[in-house]
């Protein structure tokens, strides 16, 4: 029930008002988000790879209403590539297609995304597609498809274990040879496309992650579930699977113990680095999966 009235909460405006005009719960949004503009973002991925660590950078917006935001979306990652290649970091950004017009008109979104991809291409850099709601799902894929049939080593792919169908989304990536991210899914889905009880989406999660470890090219096991993370390095360990073929993901500042940990153990640990100003809805994501932060929000958003 709290997860799905935040999840709600996410696009609501005048939740978004009050909490944007809160300043005590800014020391929050902080800990999740990596700044609001591009060189506050640089100087958060600096510092983690200063400890060993990998990233890949995302610009937060989703869903933009107009040609020109798209483009300008659009633009932006661009520019972060290069701005990454110049800052002496390997090239690695997420994107999602509605943030570059994927609402708007599927054959725009397509050349934006040729010129993104293009670009890591050119510079030897990576672009993950991200996953959004399942409402995209199939969008998403066939986009994502066509891509990487162009540039296969530099574009990757988020798939979602709460989905009943990822089970053939796996499949289907492990034969083209797709790098996959692996979530759980943050989104809130009917019952019809996803699974409503946790046990069942980590049970889906670890079949996933065992496929992939074992056949799949590259995988990304994005969790910060101990007991996962549990099965991914025991079941690496008695499959023989070096740790130089896969690697782990985490969000920015959500168990940086952990983080720190995978990565002196020798593990490949990438952390997704999310920045921007339109940090409300993916804010509000990370408060419906940690509640414990939930009380102190609505405690300073009612003193503010």
């Amino acid at each position: 029930m709290l997860r799905s009235t935040l999840m709600w909460l996410a696009g609501n405006q005048q939740s978004e008002k009050m909490v944007r005009g809160c300043r005590v719960t800014r020391s929050l949004i902080d800990r999740f988000v990596a700044g609001e503009n591009l060189d506050e973002a640089l100087g958060r991925v600096r510092d983690i790879h200063s400890h060993g660590q990998h990233t890949t950078l995302d610009l937060l917006g989703e869903n933009v209403s107009s040609a020109a935001d798209a483009q300008a979306a659009a633009d932006a990652y661009v520019q972060i590539i290069g701005r990454l290649r110049e800052s002496g970091f390997d090239p690695n950004i997420s994107i999602k297609l509605t943030m570059i017009g994927l609402d708007l008109d599927e054959g725009a979104t397509w050349e934006r995304l040729q010129t993104i991809v293009g670009r890591a291409a050119d510079l030897g850099g990576f672009v993950r597609v991200d996953m959004e709601g399942s409402a995209y799902t199939e969008q998403t894929l066939a986009l994502f498809r066509r891509i990487h049939d162009l540039h296969p080593e530099h574009v990757g792919i988020v798939l979602q274990a709460m989905l009943y169908r990822t089970e053939r989304d796996v499949d289907e990536m492990i034969e083209r040879r797709a790098r996959v991210r692996l979530v759980k899914g943050a989104y809130n889905e009917p019952e019809t496309v996803a699974f409503p009880l946790k046990g069942d989406v980590d049970a889906a999660y670890r079949r996933h992650l065992e496929r992939l470890l074992e056949t799949g090219t590259y995988p990304a096991i994005a969790t910060h579930d101990e007991s996962i993370l549990r099965v991914a390095r025991g079941y690496a360990g008695r499959m023989g699977i070096g740790k130089e073929r896969f690697e782990f993901q985490m969000l920015y500042g959500v168990r940086r113990d952990l983080q720190q940990q995978l990565a002196d153990d020798g593990y490949n640990m990438r952390v997704y680095v999310p920045f921007g100003t339109s940090w409300y809805p993916y804010f509000m994501r990370r408060l419906a999966e940690r509640p414990a932060n939930v009380l102190f929000v609505a405690r300073n958003v009612v003193r503010s």
